[in-house]
């Protein structure tokens, strides 16, 4: 008996992390295949090695990326298509310190959490890092 308990929470824990998140069901911004490699030894992306100070990426994703190192070896990456505008309405978000800004109606989105305090939090990306590249996908 205790091995098909165990067994079912095994179960469960596994579909518990789904991405499921309302993140990335946001109706506003399309679905756009990414595979970014983000070299942190080029100037471009020298300030990813370093919390708190973002990068935009151009041509990746909806509007472009906003990549930024958390904490040693984490980062976060989020589209910088406004998540809650129509998707044609605004050019892609600014970045402003550890913040996020959308052009339409100056709503701003932390980059740590990516939460603006409206419905749609920003469109959030996978990431990983190996020695000095930051891979971005979905």
């Amino acid at each position: 008996m205790k091995k098909i308990l165990f067994l079912i929470v095994c179960v469960a824990a596994l579909f518990s992390c789904s991405d499921n998140n309302t993140s990335n069901k946001n109706p506003n911004i399309p679905s756009y295949s990414v595979n970014a490699y983000l070299n942190t030894t080029l100037p471009l992306y020298n300030n990813l090695k370093f919390v708190s100070n973002p990068v935009f990426v151009p041509n990746e994703g909806a509007k472009g990326l906003i990549v930024m190192k958390t904490g040693e070896g984490t980062y976060n990456a989020f589209d910088a298509a406004c998540p809650n505008q129509a998707f044609n309405s605004c050019v892609a978000m600014t970045i402003d310190g550890i913040n996020a800004v959308c052009s339409c109606d100056k709503s701003a989105y932390n980059l740590f959490t990516g939460l603006g305090g409206l419905e749609y939090p920003m469109k959030q990306y996978r990431v990983e890092f190996s020695g000095t590249v930051v891979h971005v996908y979905n």
